[in-house]
C-alpha cells in the first residue's frame, strides 16, 4: 500500500503537468482499496475551456466506471472545492489526502463532519507551486474558486 506521501507524489506530478500546459496547477489521483492507482488527472479548466474539469473530476473520470468506491482514497494537491467535495460525498469515497489547505480550505471541514477521513499533509511543494501560479495569474485563480 503506498504511503500518503507516495500518493501525493502522483497528484503533484499531475499538478506540474497542468502548470506546464498553462493551466492551474492542481492535481489529483484516485487509488483503489488495495493501493492500486485507478486514475490520475489535473485541473484542465484553462486548457479545455471547461469549468467542470477540476483535478479531482479529471482523476475520477480517468478511473472509469466502478461498481463501488468503498475503501478508496482520493488525493489532491489542494483541499477540494465544494464541487469536488460533493464528488467525494456523492460516491462515498472514505479517505481524502490533501496536499495543502493553507491556500484554500474548500469543503474539508464539511467532509470531516460527514465522516470522511482527512489527512492534510501541509505540503510546502504544493503550496509553493500553486502560490506561484496565483501570483502570476490572480484573475484565473479567482475565476477557479468562484470569486
Amino acid at each position: 500500500m503506498p504511503t500518503p506521501d507516495e500518493m501525493l507524489a502522483v497528484a503533484l506530478e499531475e499538478a506540474r503537468a497542468g502548470r506546464a500546459e498553462g493551466g492551474i496547477p492542481i492535481g489529483a489521483a484516485l487509488f483503489g482499496p488495495d493501493g492500486s492507482l485507478w486514475g490520475r488527472g489535473h485541473n484542465r479548466r484553462v486548457q479545455d475551456d471547461d469549468a467542470s474539469v477540476h483535478g479531482e473530476t479529471d482523476a475520477f473520470r480517468n478511473a472509469g466506471r466502478r461498481v463501488s468506491y468503498r475503501g478508496t482514497t482520493m488525493v489532491t494537491t489542494l483541499a477540494p472545492c465544494w464541487y469536488c467535495s460533493g464528488l467525494v460525498r456523492q460516491f462515498a469515497i472514505p479517505r481524502l489526502i490533501v496536499g495543502e489547505s493553507r491556500t484554500f480550505e474548500g469543503g474539508v471541514s464539511w467532509l470531516r463532519e460527514l465522516g470522511v477521513e482527512i489527512i492534510d499533509l501541509d505540503s510546502d511543494a504544493c503550496a509553493e507551486l500553486l502560490g506561484g501560479f496565483i501570483a502570476e495569474h490572480p484573475e484565473i485563480w479567482n475565476e477557479d474558486i468562484g470569486v
